[in-house]
């Protein structure tokens, strides 16, 4: 069996001491602008991590990772803006992603090496000043290169993660992770509504002026809110980093199977969302695109209700609290499959359920995963997210090719084997499996964290 990174590999957390000591005490970001003396970093006052920082980091979530859609309603404006082919501007989708996919391991890990205060401003100044770039150029190659350098950068929501899991207590982590993580989702809906109503009425210029406006808030509140806290990981260099990620995603069970449930799950709710306009579209619905675009809305429903279910996984183990997920996304997948395609009802109550559970299961298998290491938790966050980025592109590629050859109900089928794939992963290890451990049960059943909490302080004691 392959050993897991170890403590020296990844780095140590340091005590208060140990900071107080050998960490360099900044005043300053970039060695220029003031940092606010009450965000200053000083072991002895911890920062309070409240509902307000924990909303504000939900708000860049959204605002930031929108421009990684405001293009995919604009197609047909860029093409004939551009005057090129629907061929090339069908490229841009892709960009965009394919730059996201390039942050994601490349820019992303950095949290687990610098101040993370720094490199938020860095990468929000940077996707700022890129997306002047879109709104302005008249050059379609220069438009496509600075698309995918958007992509590269918009990894901010990444790196606010894994650090509200650090600032948050750990009996409000699902809390804190269930807020950021609705604030992102509620991004990808948002930004396609905003980017199609604004493009119709007026110029698709304006969608990225209006991008332009709302990071340039995101950025100056980044600078009044956010707290500095030193680099976790001084002793180690961007290539120790990148390796060691690499080594929990071969070697660490729990990060193995929490990326095989996230591929799954993944694919399934993609495939959802974009064969949703075929079904709606064709027989027996035969809906408008605004009536199938109002269906987004009962998504965003779904996507607020996730807060709500982050206090559920505060109180549990989250193993449980996965497994609950995962059950609820088979009850609803089934009733997708049994009348999804015959009564419009089903639809609705499928997007609203999918969504809910999707989160909660997501929230969860985050809340596990970052208990694996303190020091490592851009690292961790970094492979869960490429997971579920490969599950998006097997889901609509995988998705859409059954539908479109074999029906609505084919696809549903598909899907709920995937949710039973998930299920059976999910059981190979159980609630308190010892971390490098493959299969089993070992550890007992108990589904209480608070319980398994005091256990463990009477075990130290």
């Amino acid at each position: 069996m392959a050993s897991s990174p170890t403590d020296a590999e990844v780095g140590t957390t340091p005590d208060s001491e140990k900071i107080k000591n050998s960490e360099y005490y900044a005043s300053t970001d970039f060695g220029i602008f003031p940092i606010p003396k009450r965000l200053r970093y000083d072991p002895e006052k911890p920062f309070h991590f409240g509902l307000v920082l924990n909303v504000s980091f939900g708000f860049a979530s959204t605002f930031i990772v929108s421009n990684l859609y405001y293009c995919q309603p604009l197609l047909i404006d860029f093409s004939n803006s551009f005057n090129v082919t629907y061929t090339q501007v069908s490229r841009i989708p892709t960009l965009v992603q394919a730059g996201y996919a390039t942050g994601l391991l490349l820019i992303s890990p950095l949290g687990d090496l610098v101040r993370r205060r720094q490199l938020v401003l860095l990468l929000i100044l940077l996707s700022t000043t890129l997306t002047i770039g879109l709104a302005v150029t008249t050059n379609f190659q220069v438009f496509t290169a600075m698309c995918y350098l958007v992509g590269v950068f918009t990894v901010t929501p990444q790196i606010l993660m894994p650090l509200a899991a650090d600032l948050a207590t750990p009996e409000r982590r699902a809390s804190a992770l269930s807020v950021v993580l609705s604030g992102l989702m509620l991004g990808v809906l948002i930004a396609r509504v905003l980017a199609g109503v604004i493009g119709n009425f007026t110029s698709w210029r304006v969608v990225y002026y209006m991008a332009i406006g709302v990071q340039s808030l995101v950025l100056i509140g980044a600078y009044l809110m956010l707290p500095d806290y030193p680099a976790k990981n001084r002793d180690l260099t961007y290539l120790n980093i990148l390796y060691s990620m690499l080594k929990y995603a071969v070697t660490e069970p729990l990060v193995i199977q929490t990326a095989l449930i996230n591929i799954a799950s993944s694919a399934c709710f993609t495939s959802f969302w974009v064969t949703l306009t075929f079904l709606l579209g064709g027989p027996p619905y035969h809906y408008s695109t605004l009536v199938i675009g109002l269906f987004g809305l009962v998504g965003m429903l779904g996507v607020l209700v996730g807060p709500f279910t982050g206090r559920l996984i505060d109180n549990l183990v989250p193993w449980y609290a996965t497994l609950v997920a995962t059950l609820v996304l088979l009850v609803f997948q089934v009733v997708q499959t049994g009348a999804g395609g015959i009564n419009v009802a089903a639809v609705i109550i499928a997007c609203f359920g999918l969504d809910v559970a999707r989160q909660m299961q997501q929230v969860s298998l985050s809340t596990a995963v970052f208990s694996i290491s303190t020091t490592a938790r851009a690292r961790l966050n970094a492979i869960l997210i490429l997971s579920l980025f490969i599950g998006q592109v097997m889901g609509t590629s995988v998705g859409t090719e059954v539908f479109v050859r074999h029906g609505w109900r084919a696809c549903s089928l598909l899907m709920l084997a995937l949710y039973g794939f998930q299920l059976a992963v999910l059981l190979l290890r159980g609630p308190h499996c010892p971390r490098n451990h493959w299969f089993g049960f070992a550890g007992g059943l108990e589904a209480r964290k608070s319980i398994v909490e005091a256990r463990e302080k009477s075990s130290d004691t």
